[in-house]
């Protein structure tokens, strides 16, 4: 009777590795980086604010001052403030700011570029 009431089987448990994706580790190492977030505050108006998008602005402005590309660059100075202004984790602004950093260099890289694409 007993063995009508219980089951018998037996398991048996592999200890799998867990793969992380480049994307988590990077979005765990972004959370880690909480206790800096005055530094990264800093890199945004700095760094960003103050040199690379004066710099993309020149480049746009040299090249034929497209009224696209000013709003491209300033909407990603401006996401980048954001973030950090309104005070959201770091998880959030470190990837916003190094989105907004790869459109300033894609669209230096575009203005460098469409002379020679462009050419009459």
């Amino acid at each position: 009777m007993n063995t009508a009431l219980q089951h018998s089987h037996s398991t048996y448990y592999e200890k799998s590795m867990a793969h992380s994706s480049r994307w988590f580790r990077f979005i765990s190492w972004c959370k880690n980086q909480e206790e800096s977030r005055f530094m990264w505050l800093a890199v945004t108006l700095v760094g960003h604010g103050c040199f690379l998008t004066p710099l993309t602005l020149m480049a746009i402005m040299l090249t034929g001052n497209s009224m696209f590309l000013w709003a491209l660059v300033i909407g990603a100075m401006g996401i980048a403030l954001v973030t950090n202004l309104a005070a959201l984790p770091t998880k959030v602004t470190i990837p916003v700011l190094f989105l907004s950093i790869l459109v300033d260099l894609g669209v230096i890289l575009s203005c460098i570029i469409a002379p020679f694409i462009f050419t009459v």
